[in-house]
């Protein structure tokens, strides 16, 4: 069995999808997903939790690939409170929900050995070869960040993908000590920079395992759909994510996941009337 771990609220549905459906469409093993989520409109009205319904469409989608997939969701707004209400970093570069993943040592049930992946992120082949990597003597496995590793710390990791190994991390308290930088110290890439500093022991795996540019590079297990810095002809950003089809193909020239986000794109429409329906009826 393949243990993955995603976070997000309402609004990561499509990335859900998107990622479940390349996963399972690729990975013959079972797969068992954990989504943390929570509720924080106080902070913005749109940052509420993921619905049971979308939860339930995952569910129906990643078990009719194979019976014994499962999609669970757990609501940890308590525990967040607890750990980061109101905390230096709860208005970092990204949202509050990239903290989240800092406290699955606190959640029971996480297992000894889980995948953790952002939302923006595509399977282009059978993630077993990146889930059988042995980790046993580090508390994670990761690839470096591509420009963070040039301007930042040659070592400096993309927190995107994290082979994490939870019987280490809680004997070394990676994550308790994160969660007190977290807590404590302002820094630029919170939850990315907290993973970072407090790290004991990592290892440092290819980047195809977590392709942050290249989006038709061969060999590629997992491609990140994240923001790219580009020169030429001047100095830009792009952050197109996968979900975004028409940009994936006429901006980024990517082709790879066509089949995916075909597929994708019936279920999405299925989706949404089934969504109608509900409220017609009702």
């Amino acid at each position: 069995m393949i243990n993955i771990l995603l976070c997000g609220n309402i609004k990561v549905f499509d990335g859900a999808l998107t990622e479940l459906i390349s996963i399972t469409n690729k990975t013959k093993e079972t797969i068992k997903c954990y989504i943390f989520t929570m509720d924080l409109s106080r902070i913005k009205e749109d940052y509420k939790s993921i619905t049971d319904e979308q939860i339930e469409f995952l569910n129906k989608v990643v078990k009719s690939k194979k019976a014994n997939n499962e999609v669970i969701k757990i609501d940890v707004t308590e525990l967040y409170e607890k750990e980061f209400g109101k905390c230096k970093n709860e208005t970092a570069y990204c949202t509050p929900y990239t903290l989240l993943r800092l406290l699955a040592d606190l959640v029971k049930g996480i297992p000894d050995k889980i995948l953790y992946l952002d939302i923006d992120m595509m399977a282009a082949s059978d993630i077993s070869k990146l889930y059988s990597i042995d980790v046993t003597q580090y508390e994670y496995a990761v690839v470096k960040e591509k420009y963070g590793s040039i301007f930042i710390w040659p070592d400096y990791i993309n927190a995107g993908m994290l082979l994490l190994n939870m019987k280490k991390i809680r004997e070394t308290k990676l994550l308790e000590k994160a969660r007190n930088l977290i807590r404590t110290k302002k820094m630029l890439f919170a939850d990315q920079d907290a993973i970072y500093r407090s790290t004991t022991k990592k290892l440092i795996i290819p980047r195809i395992y977590n392709e942050q540019s290249k989006f038709n590079r061969k060999g590629t297990v997992i491609c990140h759909f994240c923001k790219r810095l580009l020169l030429w002809p001047y100095p830009r950003t792009e952050n197109y994510k996968q979900w975004n089809v028409e940009e994936v193909h006429k901006v980024l020239k990517c082709y790879t996941f066509d089949s995916d986000l075909e597929e994708y794109k019936k279920l999405k429409k299925e989706y949404e009337e089934n969504k109608r329906s509900t409220k017609t009826y009702e």
